[in-house]
């Protein structure tokens, strides 16, 4: 383990969380998109993105030892990645009636994006202060490594 492995560790959950914040402000900018896929020869709205994270991997032993006590690589709290940005396919599109519109079938509704504008609201919320803390978390480590170089002086 190195003297920058918390400073990495942050970093990856910095890259993350700023990463859902943009596919969450994609979300925000599209919520009104009714043209955003040409499916079939037919256009279909736009679907709401997700962002799937998992830890960095580890070996169950190093996790063991480490637990125990008993050393191990210190491959505990590696950080997290991203595996997948995809489309909310659970969620069905909202029908709206709106016989004007260039978009509305033939009984006059429109297939509106599975976006919930308060859903993702919350979702940026819980980003942002995500985000704050570890913003917070790689300060402190920073200034712990600074402190720890002026020992030496």
């Amino acid at each position: 383990m190195s003297i920058f492995h918390g400073m990495n560790t942050t970093a990856s959950a910095l890259t993350t969380q700023r990463l859902r914040m943009d596919v969450i402000s994609s979300n925000m900018a599209n919520v009104d998109t009714t043209r955003a896929k040409l499916v079939d020869g037919e256009w279909q709205a736009y679907r709401r993105k997700t962002v799937t994270l998992q830890p960095l991997e580890g070996k169950f032993s190093n996790f063991l030892n480490v637990a125990r006590g008993s050393g191990g690589k210190g491959n505990v709290g590696n950080g997290v990645k991203v595996t997948q940005v995809k489309e909310d396919t659970e969620t069905p599109f909202k029908l709206v009636y709106d016989p004007t519109h260039i978009d509305a079938n033939e009984d006059g509704y429109v297939e509106m994006p599975n976006v919930d504008p308060l859903r993702e609201m919350v979702n940026l919320i819980s980003a942002t202060r995500s985000y704050e803390a570890n913003v917070t978390v790689f300060n402190a480590n920073k200034a712990m490594l600074s402190k720890a170089l002026e020992i030496g002086k």
